[in-house]
Formats: structure tokens, C-alpha cells, sequence
């Protein structure tokens, strides 16, 4: 019988210990997975929701990330322009941001407005419907939260979106009807968010102000990935009064952002491992307490040190694997409950995840529990080995 089936067949002796160990041992492993996943996974999939559409560079007022503020680049159109006309830049685009308001038979209703660039833009998927085209000054674009809170627009239906409401007297200075080109997912939007676009000259009229071409920010795709870091340090030497970033620079700004949300990962992922040692290294030391006078009959007979070791981490390995499998199955389902109590925070976008599951992350902690299963068998593999054989027999035998 291999080492593994001796493991295996030790274990169904004390089948509730057994079970219990297991649990333990499958709550702890879920634990170092979860907290494998939450520290690779705020890196990867804000890195991967601002890459969706393949602009590796934003550019947006000096000292703000995109739509925390209310600030604005001025000349965005002409600096596009240029941009455009670069030859290391393949497209570019402008995006402003602002509060709308939508008229309803009996009020106002508040939306968040995109001014964009249809042939450029990096901040929306169509999902129904038709996209706009870069002269469309008639059409509008829909997200399904937006929709339902117009009751229930589709494509095809007419909106009269209001700007630059005056608040004392409710009364907006820019009225302006829109039909519905298509229904869109807004790659940035938080979870519900009622959000609606509109090219971006008709959307600078709703806004802050119809003169100085405003914009929140700029998307740059290079040529070439080898060319972003270059290019990068090159525009901020052409625009020192702007901030041009990198996505890898954005991704390290928004990982010191939720920092503590790593550093507790990397805290609750040495506790499971802790606790899958001691639970191992417990439920094994006491099988060999008990199983002492049959190892020293095993030694007697002919039986090596090497095989009494190998046997009793065999049952540690055996141990780690079963209760590894369930925590995966468990790891895996307390993500995704975890993932959404955390992504229901204010300001995130709901394309946003924290827990990323990938298959480096998964072999990453098998081999992390599979080390720490052998290793938490050494003690008592030690204890197995060094029984001396005699005055275990003649214990035994009394």
C-alpha cells in the first residue's frame, strides 16, 4: 500500500475527529485563499477594468483622478487634436463628466452625463441599440439604471435632459431633447448608477459652462505598449500644467489607495496557515501517541525509520489535500459573498472586484497548503521515528 493509501485508511479510523480536523482544515484553507485572491485581486481588476478598451494613458487636470472632482481640462478638442497627429499615439479621446437632470411628467430627476467622443471613447459598451456618431448632437446614450429611473426608456424614446440648474428657483438654463440611440454599460459607473451621454459639445452646453471646451480627461492609446513609458515622460514635458498617467501608475495609486484591504489579507492568510499547522500537527501527534506500540511492532518486525516517517506524512499530505479540495469549494463561494458586501461601497465602480479568482491564485495556495501539510507532519513523523522499540512493547504490553 503507497504511503498516501495508508494515510488515507488512518484517517477513516477516528472518522468524527477525522471530520472535525477536516473542517477545520477546509475553513482555513477557504481563509488563505480568500486572502490569496483579495491581495492580487485589487491590482488586477482595476488594471483590467481601465484597460478594457485599450487606452493605457489618461490625462486629467493636475493633481485629481478622473471624475473625483469637479475640475476640468480647458481646450480639450484642440488637445485631442494634437494628440491625434502624434506619431506614436494611436487614438485619443475626451471625456467630460457632470450632473444632468432629466424632466419627468411631475419632477427632475438627477443623472450623471458622459460627454464623449463616440470614435474614441474608452468608457462604455453598447449593449442594444446603435452607438452615436461623432456628429450625433440629437442622440443620447442609456445606462439600464438610467433607463429604469425614466420609466423605463428604451431606444427609439425621446429625453429632455436640463443643465446648469439654478437652485433656488429650479429652473435650468439649457434645455435639450435627445432620442435614445442605444442602451450602454458605463465601464466606471458604481453599481446602479443612473447615467446617461451625449457627444461631448452638447454635454459641455448641459454642463459647467458652453465656452473653454472643458473635458474631465483625456484617453491616450500608444502605438505600442513599449512606447507608454516614453511617451508618458514626454507629455508631461509638453503639459506640465496637466497629470498624464500610466495605467500602471493609476492601478499603484489605487493599491495605496486600499493598502489595508492587503494588509489584512497578508495577516488573515499567515493566520489560516497557523492554524492549518497546528490542526495537523495536533490531530497527527495525537494518532501517533496512540499508534505508538503499533509502529514499535512495525519497527520490530523490520519496518525502517523511513517508511514510519513517510507513513505518518503521507497522512499529513492526505489530511491537507482533502480538507484543501473542500476549502477551495468553500474559498470559492465566501468570495463571491465577500467580493459583493465590499463592492457595494460608495464610489466603486460595479465592474470592480475585489476577490480575482485566477489559476496562479489557486496553485499558489495549493502549493502553500501542501508545503505547510508536510511541514506540520515533521513533528510527529519525529515522535514516530525515535519511539524506542523495546521499552514501547514492553509499556504496551503492562
Amino acid at each position: 500500500m503507497t504511503g498516501l493509501g495508508w494515510g488515507i485508511r488512518s484517517l477513516g479510523r477516528h472518522p468524527l475527529r477525522t471530520g472535525l480536523s477536516l473542517a477545520g482544515i477546509a475553513v482555513a484553507a477557504a481563509m488563505l485563499l480568500d486572502m490569496v485572491m483579495l491581495s492580487g485581486g485589487i491590482d488586477k481588476s482595476f488594471g483590467d477594468l481601465l484597460l478594457q478598451r485599450g487606452y493605457q494613458i489618461r490625462i486629467t487636470p493636475k493633481g485629481t483622478l478622473p471624475f473625483d472632482t469637479e475640475a476640468s481640462l480647458p481646450g480639450a478638442r484642440r488637445l485631442v487634436r494634437t494628440l491625434r497627429a502624434d506619431p506614436e499615439v494611436a487614438t485619443a479621446g475626451a471625456i467630460l463628466g457632470s450632473a444632468v437632470y432629466a424632466r419627468t411628467p411631475d419632477s427632475l430627476v438627477t443623472l450623471f452625463g458622459y460627454g464623449v467622443q463616440p470614435e474614441s471613447q474608452g468608457i462604455y459598451r453598447v449593449m442594444a441599440g446603435a452607438d452615436l456618431a461623432p456628429a450625433d448632437t440629437t442622440g443620447l446614450l442609456l445606462s439600464a439604471a438610467a433607463a429604469a429611473v425614466l420609466g423605463g426608456a428604451r431606444v427609439g424614446d425621446t429625453v429632455m435632459l436640463a443643465g446648469r440648474l439654478d437652485p433656488q428657483i429650479a429652473a435650468a438654463a439649457e434645455d435639450r431633447s435627445l432620442v435614445v440611440r442605444g442602451m450602454v454599460e458605463w465601464l466606471y459607473d458604481y453599481r446602479g448608477q443612473p447615467s446617461v451621454g451625449a457627444v461631448l459639445p452638447v454635454m459641455q452646453r448641459l454642463a459647467r459652462q458652453a465656452t473653454g471646451d472643458p473635458a474631465s480627461l483625456v484617453l491616450v492609446r500608444a502605438r505600442a505598449d513599449s512606447m507608454v513609458e516614453p511617451l508618458v515622460a514626454r507629455l508631461r514635458a509638453d503639459y506640465p500644467t496637466l497629470e498624464v498617467n500610466s495605467v500602471v501608475e493609476l492601478v499603484a495609486q489605487a493599491k495605496r489607495r486600499l493598502s489595508y484591504f492587503t494588509q489584512l489579507a497578508h495577516v488573515l492568510g499567515a493566520m489560516s496557515l497557523v492554524v492549518t499547522v497546528l490542526l495537523i500537527g495536533t490531530l497527527l501527534t495525537i494518532t501517533v501517541n496512540e499508534r505508538l506500540g503499533e509502529i514499535a511492532t512495525l519497527r520490530a518486525i523490520g519496518i525502517g525509520k523511513a517508511t514510519v516517517v513517510s507513513q505518518v506524512l503521507a497522512e499529513g499530505v492526505a489530511l491537507t489535500v482533502i480538507g484543501s479540495a473542500l476549502g477551495v469549494l468553500l474559498g470559492l463561494a465566501t468570495a463571491r459573498y465577500l467580493d459583493a458586501i465590499l463592492t457595494s461601497f460608495p464610489g466603486l465602480p460595479a465592474a470592480f472586484s475585489f476577490f480575482v479568482p485566477r489559476a496562479d491564485t489557486l496553485t499558489q495556495a495549493a502549493v502553500v497548503l501542501l508545503v505547510t501539510g508536510s511541514l506540520a507532519g515533521l513533528y510527529p513523523a519525529w515522535l514516530a521515528a525515535r519511539a524506542p522499540i523495546a521499552a514501547t512493547l514492553r509499556a504496551e504490553a503492562t
